[in-house]
C-alpha cells in the first residue's frame, strides 16, 4: 500500500510541480516579451483552460495522496511518516498561497481582460503573481524532496 499511495503522490505532485516550474521559467518570461493586450488576454485563456478535470485530479490529487501516504505512515509507525508528512505540509503551504495570492490575481486580472486598460491590468498581476508563483516552486521542490526521503525511507 505504501508503494501505492508514494506513487500516487509523486505523480500528481511531479505534475504541479512541473506546471509551477513551467510558468516560472518559459511562460512568464515568454509572455514578458508581449504587449499588454496580449499578455491579459493570454494569462485570461490560460486561467480559464487550466479549469479542467487533469488539471483538478492533479492539484487536489496531490493534496490528497500525500495526506493519505503521512496518515499510512503514521498508522503503521514507517519512518516514512515524516518526511511523507513534511511533503504534505510543503504542498500545503503552495495551496494556500494559490488560493490566497494567485488566484485572486487571477480574477482580477480577468475583469481587466473584459475592460479597456489592460495596462493596468498588467500592472497590477504580472509582478506579484510571478513572485508568489516562485514561492510556489520551491514550496513545491521542498515537497518533492522530501517525498525522495520518504521513498528512501520507505524502502527500510
Amino acid at each position: 500500500m505504501l508503494i501505492f499511495l508514494l506513487a500516487a503522490s509523486s505523480a500528481t505532485l511531479a505534475g504541479i510541480s512541473g506546471l509551477y516550474y513551467g510558468f516560472a521559467c518559459a511562460v512568464m518570461p515568454g509572455l514578458r516579451r508581449a504587449d499588454d493586450a496580449t499578455f491579459v488576454r493570454t494569462m485570461s485563456h490560460i486561467n480559464s483552460a487550466i479549469q479542467n478535470p487533469w488539471f483538478a485530479l492533479g492539484f487536489a490529487g496531490a493534496f490528497i495522496s500525500l495526506g493519505a501516504t503521512a496518515i499510512y505512515g503514521w498508522v503503521n509507525g514507517l519512518d516514512a511518516a515524516l518526511p511523507a508528512t513534511l511533503a504534505w505540509a510543503f504542498y500545503s503551504a503552495s495551496l494556500a498561497i494559490t488560493f490566497a495570492r494567485n488566484i485572486p490575481l487571477n480574477n482580477r486580472l480577468d475583469q481587466h481582460a473584459r475592460g479597456s486598460n489592460p495596462g493596468q491590468g498588467r500592472i497590477e498581476f504580472e509582478a506579484r503573481w510571478i513572485l508568489w508563483n516562485i514561492h510556489r516552486c520551491w514550496l513545491c521542490l521542498a515537497a518533492v524532496l522530501c517525498l525522495c526521503l520518504a521513498w528512501a525511507s520507505g524502502a527500510r
